[in-house]
């Protein structure tokens, strides 16, 4: 039996419905694409971005503080908008079918995917996300308040939605929490960073301070604090003559004072007070003379501190108690180092040096082979400032550290080890220390 449904109707476009349903077809594709950009603007915006919009006075304020408030609850954003799109794109794609039965007959259904495939994809999706990433903050803050309406005329739908979503993915154990941020805002910031500085528009040295000061509370006085084989000590039994000129050639204004053992601190002397102490003994037609002096007399109570004190807890210790100079000590109360304000600023900052500090170390060059050769002693987190790189820095401070945890034992010099990506090899040992170290990258 022939079919005598012809392929196109022309009297079809001459019925005023045909255009109608056209008419509503097209509402509903914009419909859709408000749905679309309004999905990306309002998760891609920065919520640091719309509180500083929100902060101001002018017209997008209320706005961004509406998008602020839509943030809040992300799950029910998303089921709203998603709900509402797909309602507006079911919709759209049935009515499609029928006008096109209308007009094309048989073809309709292949005819009607085509078309609304490509009407979707161009100008509900594609077109209106492009323009929202653009600059997500003020989309948000301008559809940030139709959304909210919409959002509350279908809350009972929502509702719904959320709790059969909640439902199948407590079968698979997951809990979702409303408002909960997967990332905090110092990772965000982090991030930011980052990708800032690969982009060029941060420097090096911007994101290095940056990213000093957002690391303090998570790093420990014990990573920065100068070891006990380098603090440089007076001897509170030693001749006054000899504490004068050890004070007076030393680089440092505070140091520690010990009695018959180094373990054992009695005090800190700081030179003005020890230069203070032998004017008054050696001025004047009466003064005694340096022989009576007495160092005791003059040095300040020292005052310990913890390794597993973290460098922002430590910096609010220095400046409440009025002072700048702490010695470490580990858990069974021996000395381990020293640690000043200072040292903690140079973790911000970087390197802080004076007329009285020792030259600064050479800037690190690779040679020919690409090798940095460093001192053992260089903890990890100024290589890879200096270099840009990303050693890891949990199981030691220092690059010798590093290379002794990975290699289980004590190197000789000239062995040579590969770990993280990088080539090490021993180039000077002191006894059990590493002296001298070249590195580079595989």
């Amino acid at each position: 039996m022939e079919n005598d449904t012809p392929f196109f109707d022309p009297t079809a476009l001459s019925d005023p419905t045909t255009w109608i349903v056209a008419a509503v077809i097209f509402a509903l594709l914009i419909f859709s694409g408000f749905f679309s950009g309004s999905e990306t603007a309002l998760t891609a915006a920065s919520r640091g971005k719309l509180r500083s919009m929100a902060d101001k006075d002018d017209r997008s304020a209320k706005g961004a503080q509406k998008a602020l408030d839509l943030k809040e609850d992300n799950e029910r954003l998303i089921g709203g908008i998603l709900l509402g799109n797909n309602l507006v794109n079911i919709l759209a794609t049935s009515l499609a079918t029928v006008l096109f039965t209308t007009l094309l007959g048989e073809g309709a259904i292949v005819a009607a995917t085509l078309v609304m495939t490509a009407l979707v994809l161009i100008f509900a999706e594609v077109l209106p996300k492009t323009y929202a990433i653009t600059n997500p903050e003020t989309s948000a803050a301008r559809i940030a308040r139709p959304i909210a309406l919409i959002i509350a005329l279908i809350a009972p739908v929502v509702t719904v939605v959320r709790f059969v979503v909640r439902g199948v993915l407590r079968l698979f154990g997951l809990r979702i929490e409303a408002g909960a941020n997967m990332l905090s805002v110092r990772e965000e910031i982090m991030g930011a960073l980052t990708i800032g500085h690969q982009e060029g528009s941060v420097e090096k040295e911007q994101r290095d301070r940056l990213l000093g000061a957002l690391d303090l509370h998570e790093r420990t006085v014990e990573e920065i604090m100068l070891h006990r084989s380098g603090i440089e000590m007076i001897d509170a039994d030693a001749d006054p003559q000899e504490i004068l000129s050890q004070a007076l050639q030393s680089p440092h204004t505070r140091l520690p004072v010990f009695r018959d053992d180094p373990e054992n601190i009695v005090g800190v002397v700081h030179a003005k007070d020890l230069l203070r102490a032998i004017d008054r003994l050696t001025r004047g037609e009466n003064a005694p003379g340096l022989d009576s002096f007495d160092i005791s007399a003059v040095a300040m109570k020292p005052y310990f501190v913890p390794e597993t004190t973290t460098l922002d807890d430590q910096m609010r210790q220095f400046l409440r108690r009025h002072t700048h100079f702490a010695l470490v000590v580990d858990e069974y109360g021996a000395l381990g180092g020293l640690i000043t304000l200072e040292d903690i600023l140079e973790e911000i900052v970087g390197e802080i040096t004076d007329e009285f500090d020792t030259p600064e170390a050479p800037v690190l060059r690779p040679d020919a082979a690409g090798n940095y050769t460093i001192d053992g002693a260089m903890t990890i987190r100024d290589l890879n400032r200096a270099t840009d790189w990303s050693l890891p820095d949990e199981e030691a401070n220092t690059v010798a550290g590093l290379v002794i945890h990975e290699a289980q034992t004590i190197p000789l010099p000239g062995q040579c080890f590969a770990f993280h990506g990088f080539r090490f090899e021993v180039a000077g040992r002191d006894a059990n220390r590493l002296t001298k170290l070249k590195i580079r990258r595989l």
